[in-house]
């Protein structure tokens, strides 16, 4: 048998001589190669067709089309069916589509997106729904637009906003779209086909251009200009990304074509584009594009067909800083919110916080000021439980404190009605803990959110062996709406995140301690990809903070942990971090950070209370050995996190490192980029250390046997590449 057909599309020929060719493919009618073929076959067909004059293109369900179907990167990246799919845009949309000798009109709704926006810019005119979203995002893949917008789209936007576009993966909707020129006409959904038929006739009888946008020059700005254009976008890309080399290909390939003419910059953008799909960079971007939207997808949960129950209003515990950003996010969502605290000068200035954090979103014109007086109106803060008897979902976010946290589980226990959940802002502390005075455990569960609440992305939803599967899907409908990503976790100290990155500041501390310098560090780790180092960090956290956590870690795990005295002794002298504008580094009014010349004599102090001597090899390690120090613990205790099924997918730990903590994800998250590296030289590296500087490098079980066999640390590991794309 052969095999299925991944979508098709259909050709229907009007009385009005105009054929309808539309585009299926489920969910986004994304452009597979059976797409494509089957594109150019109706093409072809219509052209043949004495019946037919011209051509409209549209997407079927209200869908143009998401792009080009991702689920191929895997055949293509393994040398699979199709071997220069960026040739494509040449013998299809060039040849076929745009050199047609009947006009045709791209009918956008819903999405034209990446391969999709670039099939409608072959036609000969767009129209488009005022909210259709159009954009080129394959530099979010490590690719570049590879059927042809390198070259039609800034012909059509001109060059500054086309680069705008592709280099920060922007789209822009229909109404903008209209003014920016990249589409003609702006016609309500019911209006989209009729018009673009008329427009397509209109095209043929003279009375609308018939525009070939490849060829296109008068939104080009002159040479000169351009060239200046695209210098500052190299230094921009240079500066923002320094190393992505995807993004300055992209801008090679827009020059190309602007200097050397549109048919060879699309030649160049087909060469350029596969060779990108064979790079490490795209592989891990496109392994954390998946894995972000398989997070869901959890085994014993997603599958049981459980439907979420309807959250109406939520109760949040302690307005400081994560309370006041939770509750933030809940209302931008039309959540409404109680906010409680223990007295009324807490109580105001936790609304003050959540004020403040819907204000700056008014500053920054993300919110007219109607929307913040709607959304500032959701919340109500009250000092006792009397507001509680009828709320549907509580979040505990006060400070680590077992005890304070035990009495507060026990009260709402009293106060809730019996299906509301029971939820734990804690970030180390085990939930069977805080639950231990209760007897809901049924209902209690972790809902970690990540400073700030309202900005970070990641939700790390943490269940006990007794929480139920409904209260998990119902935090996985509340994460979805919150636009947070959410990813489910086994309950143990600390929980997959910041468990995993727990060595990260404990191997600075001991690489300091041992004669390396903080602010190398720092160096390295921010230029292989972190948005800052370790000692920046605890700066930003607060000393208090780091020394609670790492207590939590000390106490539970001591065999495998580094316990320094440099950060409590910092403490002792009125240092805290970025508050107290002194910590590993000083800071001025602005909060700029620079090193301190006196952090030495904290250093010295320190390494004579933990009795080490300076290695003159760690006073002399490589930007390549610091990240191998620093990182290669992070990879051991995410392999113990991983063994132990505290994380149900490697991928899981990925996407948590990379939204959590600003892991690099062009390096695929933390388990990937490991299996990049291989667990035989992990192994062997931890090993090494270990037996120089102690327990806290040895090696977890679950590595070595990897080693042992010469197996990634993914169980299972290869390029697959499920189909499913969320929008």
């Amino acid at each position: 048998m052969g095999r299925t057909p991944k979508g098709r599309t259909v050709m229907e020929v009007g009385a009005d001589g105009v054929a309808l060719i539309t585009l299926i493919n489920p969910p986004v009618n994304s452009l597979s190669f059976d797409v494509l073929n089957s594109l150019k076959e109706s093409y072809e067909e219509a052209l043949r067709r004495d019946d037919v004059k011209a051509i409209v293109i549209t997407g079927a369900k209200g869908k143009f089309s998401g792009g080009f179907d991702i689920t191929a990167f895997g055949g293509i990246q393994a040398g699979g069916e199709v071997s220069k799919p960026g040739f494509v845009s040449v013998e299809i949309l060039t040849d076929t589509v745009e050199a047609a000798r009947k006009p045709s009109v791209a009918a956008i709704d819903g999405l034209a997106l990446g391969g999709g926006l670039e099939v409608a810019m072959g036609c000969h005119a767009r129209i488009s729904t005022p909210n259709a979203q159009l954009g080129l995002p394959e530099l979010q893949l490590g690719i570049i637009p590879g059927f042809g917008g390198t070259q039609r789209l800034p012909r059509l936007v001109g060059l500054s906003k086309a680069l705008e576009m592709m280099l920060m993966s922007k789209p822009v909707k229909g109404v903008d779209a209209h003014s920016l020129g990249l589409v003609d006409a702006v016609v309500a959904p019911d209006q989209l086909v009729k018009t673009a038929r008329q427009w397509a006739l209109d095209i043929l009888e003279c009375r609308r251009p018939w525009v070939h946008s490849l060829y296109k020059t008068d939104k080009l700005e002159p040479l000169g200009e351009a060239r200046e254009i695209l210098k500052f976008a190299r230094t921009q890309a240079q500066k923002q990304a320094p190393n992505l080399k995807h993004p300055l290909l992209c801008i090679d390939v827009i020059e190309a074509g602007i200097v050397s003419g549109p048919v060879a910059g699309l030649w160049k953008e087909a060469e350029a584009f596969q060779e990108l799909l064979h790079s490490d960079i795209c592989k891990s971007l496109v392994h954390i594009f998946f894995a972000q939207r398989g997070t869901s997808k959890v085994p014993g949960i997603a599958d049981l067909g459980l439907v979420p129950r309807r959250i109406n209003k939520v109760a949040i515990l302690g307005g400081g800083l994560m309370g006041s950003g939770i509750a933030t996010a809940l209302m931008l969502s039309n959540y409404p919110v109680i906010l409680k605290e223990v007295n009324e000068k807490f109580l105001q200035a936790g609304i003050g916080r959540v004020r403040a954090n819907l204000q700056s979103r008014v500053k920054k014109g993300a919110m007219t000021q109607e929307k913040f007086e709607k959304t500032f109106s959701l919340l109500k803060g009250v000092l006792d439980y009397e507001s509680f008897k009828d709320v549907d979902m509580v979040i505990e976010a006060v400070i680590e404190n077992v005890s304070l946290k035990q009495q507060i589980f026990a009260d709402l226990e009293k106060f809730c009605p019996p299906h509301c959940i029971l939820a734990s802002n804690t970030s180390t502390i085990d939930l069977n803990l805080i639950g231990e005075k209760t007897r809901s455990h049924d209902r209690i569960v972790g809902a970690h959110f990540f400073s700030p609440a309202h900005v970070m992305p990641l939700l790390e939803i943490v269940r006990t062996q007794r929480t139920s599967p409904q209260v998990i899907v119902d935090l996985l409908d509340i994460g979805k709406k919150i636009k947070k990503t959410p990813v489910v976790v086994g309950n143990c100290t600390g929980f997959a995140v910041n468990r995993m990155f727990s060595p990260y500041t404990q191997a600075a501390l001991l690489l300091v301690e041992h004669g390396a310098d903080v602010y190398q560090i720092d160096r390295a780790i921010t230029k292989f990809g972190m948005p800052m180092g370790p000692f920046r960090l605890v700066d930003l956290v607060g000393f208090g903070v780091a020394i609670a956590t790492g207590g939590q870690f000390v106490q539970n795990f001591p065999e495998r942990t580094y316990k320094s005295m440099l950060i409590p002794i910092m403490q002792e002298d009125k240092r805290a971090g970025e508050t107290t504008r002194k910590g590993f580094y000083v800071y001025d009014d602005k909060r700029k950070a620079s090193p301190d010349p006196e952090l030495k004599k904290y250093v010295e102090k320190a390494r004579g209370i933990s009795g080490v001597a300076i290695d003159p090899k760690l006073m002399k390690l490589s930007d390549k050995d610091i990240v191998e120090m620093i990182f290669f613990p992070v990879v051991n205790e995410a392999c113990r996190v991983y063994a132990e099924g505290i994380a149900v997918k490697a991928a899981d730990l990925d996407i948590a490192g990379v939204m959590g903590m600003g892991f690099p994800p062009y390096r695929g998250g933390i388990m990937f980029w490991a299996d990049s590296l291989g667990s035989k030289y992990i192994y062997s590296r931890l090993e090494a250390w270990s037996n120089l500087y102690g327990g806290f490098f040895k090696p977890c079980a679950y590595l070595a046997e990897r080693a042992a066999k010469g197996a990634p640390l993914v169980r299972n590991l290869k390029l697959v590449f499920v189909h499913h794309i969320n929008t």
